[in-house]
C-alpha cells in the first residue's frame, strides 16, 4: 500500500469496534483496508446491499436489522462501538445525470437523491448512533460533498444532489446536538472526500482538478477524524481538515 497519511487513533480508546456502511463501494473498501491495517480495532463490521447482513438505504427495515446485528456483536464481544462510517452516496446512474438547468429537474431523480443522500443517512443516525458508548471518544461520520455547501455555491446546477447533501449537513448538525447531551465525547460530522476516482465522481473530474485514489482520500479523511474532538461535532469538514461553509 502506498505511503498515505495514517490515522494513529491516539485520540480514541483501543480495541473497539469499527463499522463501515457502504462497505462494497470503492471508498468503503478503502476505509476497510486502512482500518484493518491500522490494527487499532478489534473488529470491523461491514454492511452493504450485498453483505451477509444486507443494508439497503431504500429499505428502512434493513437498517434497523443491521443496527441490531451490530449491537449483538458489541454485546457478545464485550467491546464498544467506537467508529461508524457511512460511505454511501448517489450522484447518477444509467437513467439520470446531474441537472445542468431548471428544465432538467425530474421529481423521480430528486426523490432518489433525497432517499439515498439524506433520508437513508438520517435513518443510519437514528439506529446506529445510540450504539456509541457514553464515555470516551467515538465517531459517526457520513460522506457529504462540498457542492452541498450553500455558501460555496457559485456554479449552480446539480439541483438534486446539492439539495440532498445540504439536507444531510443539517441532519448531521441536529443529530450532533442531541447525541452530545448524553455522549459528551462523541463526534458526529459530515465529510467532503474530495474528487475520488470512483464510479460516482470520477466521470465528472475536470482538467486541473485534484483527483484522489480511494486509498488516498480515505487515509486523509481518517486522519481528519483522528484529530477532531467533541468541540468539532456537528461540523462539515473537507478531507484536508478545513471547515467548510454551510
Amino acid at each position: 500500500m502506498a505511503d498515505f497519511p495514517k490515522a494513529n487513533w491516539h485520540s480514541m480508546p483501543n480495541d473497539g469496534i469499527a463499522i463501515v456502511i457502504g462497505a462494497t463501494g470503492g471508498i468503503g473498501k478503502a476505509f476497510i483496508t486502512h482500518l484493518t491495517t491500522s490494527g487499532h480495532f478489534a473488529k470491523i463490521l461491514q454492511y452493504a446491499r450485498t453483505t451477509t447482513s444486507a443494508l439497503d438505504l431504500t429499505k428502512p427495515g434493513t437498517i434497523a436489522t443491521c443496527a441490531d446485528h451490530a449491537k449483538q456483536q458489541a454485546q457478545q464481544s464485550g467491546r464498544d462501538i467506537r467508529l461508524i462510517i457511512d460511505a454511501t452516496g448517489y450522484l447518477h446512474d444509467d437513467a439520470f445525470l446531474p441537472e445542468k438547468s431548471l428544465r432538467q429537474i425530474d421529481p423521480d431523480y430528486m426523490a432518489k437523491q433525497f432517499q439515498i443522500n439524506a433520508i437513508g443517512p438520517a435513518l443510519l443516525m437514528k439506529h446506529f448512533c445510540p450504539l456509541l458508548p457514553r464515555s470516551g471518544k467515538s465517531v459517526f461520520a457520513t460522506l457529504s460533498a462540498k457542492v452541498g455547501s450553500i455558501g460555496d455555491n457559485r456554479m449552480g446546477g446539480w439541483y438534486g444532489y446539492r439539495a440532498a447533501k445540504a439536507a444531510l449537513n443539517q441532519l448531521v448538525k441536529c443529530a450532533a446536538i442531541e447525541i452530545g447531551r448524553s455522549k459528551r465525547e462523541a463526534v458526529c460530522v459530515a465529510l467532503h472526500p474530495g474528487t475520488v476516482d470512483t464510479g460516482l465522481s470520477g466521470p465528472f473530474a475536470k482538467a486541473g482538478l485534484r483527483v484522489q485514489s480511494p486509498l488516498e482520500a480515505t487515509a486523509n479523511m481518517l486522519s481528519v477524524l483522528d484529530q477532531l474532538s467533541a468541540e468539532n461535532s456537528g461540523g462539515f469538514y473537507s478531507y484536508d481538515g478545513k471547515a467548510l461553509p454551510w
